[in-house]
């Protein structure tokens, strides 16, 4: 009876060390943009064996929605917490997690209109290469991901769009799809302002249903796709169009519409789908 109960402690003291597993975040980091000509912060999420470890890691960039920060994947989506029970189940492969600042002096994850404020290339061109040479961060495409919500939902778009030579999947969640038309571009962008050539150079370049009606064929399967909104959400109709415009070009994707609206507890219920989904694209089939 003693060595059995002695046996249970042992074991049990044993595991705990691989219950108590948690990674860690730094959300106050900064990057100085010659782009940008400012100072850009972002956060990052290292799993829970990183600095045991001497791997290296793939990576997901997890963008934030209009009003939030690069704290916000952070605070209210419970990042931490999330990826680190998935990782611990073995439910998802132990990953690097990078969550940019796009709404510090103009909001978005694109280039302007006229060109005078340039986050995309800023995102591509500083921002990866940057935290990929920081962090032990595997450069390839194919263990690299995007994902994001509503505003970062059309980042995850548009970057996964415009360079599928960088993104093995793209994840949007709640996603503003648009701009629609040219006339929401003047709308939302103030288009109204640039001359009719900016107008008509910037609708190609940020339209997902134009990016994806004009994909060459070869483009098709360069990205996995899992694309998720709720059926309340006042972005549905958006992503219903992506939907059914990547059905006509036969584009594969996963596309799931669950109840709910564009809230946090929607995203905090997404993470785990997507982290799980970012896995299969990471792994070797």
């Amino acid at each position: 009876m003693k060595a059995a109960l002695l046996y249970a402690i042992l074991t049990a003291l044993a595991a705990a060390p691989t219950w108590a597993q948690t990674g860690r975040v730094l959300d106050d980091l900064s990057l100085e943009s010659e782009i940008l000509g400012e100072t850009r912060k972002y956060a990052v999420y290292l799993p829970p064996d990183y600095d045991s470890s001497e791997r290296s890691y793939p990576v997901l960039y997890l963008l934030h929605g209009a009003g939030d920060d690069q704290s916000g994947w952070v605070q209210f989506g419970e990042v931490l917490h999330l990826a680190d029970r998935e990782i611990n189940a073995g439910r998802v492969t132990p990953m690097v997690i990078v969550m940019p600042n796009a709404n510090e002096t103009h909001r978005g994850y694109t280039n302007h209109i006229s060109e005078d404020f340039r986050y995309e290339d800023f995102f591509i061109e500083e921002l990866m290469p940057h935290v990929e040479s920081k962090y032990r961060i595997r450069r390839q495409k194919r263990y690299r991901a995007v994902a994001g919500l509503s505003m970062g939902g059309n980042g995850s778009f548009i970057y996964a769009l415009r360079h599928p030579e960088l993104f093995a999947s793209a994840c949007p969640l709640s996603a503003y799809a648009g701009p629609l038309s040219i006339d929401e571009l003047k709308q939302r962008r103030g288009g109204s302002e640039a001359s009719p050539e900016q107008i008509e150079e910037h609708f190609k370049k940020y339209s997902i249903l134009e990016l994806i009606k004009n994909m060459p064929d070869e483009q098709r399967n360069a990205v996995r796709w899992y694309i998720d909104c709720g059926d309340d959400d006042f972005l549905y109709e958006g992503n219903s169009l992506v939907h059914i415009e990547m059905r006509k070009r036969n584009i594969p994707h996963e596309y799931r519409v669950r109840d709910g609206g564009h809230r946090w507890s929607y995203w905090r219920s997404a993470l785990p789908e997507v982290l799980a989904f970012v896995t299969e694209g990471f792994h070797q089939n």
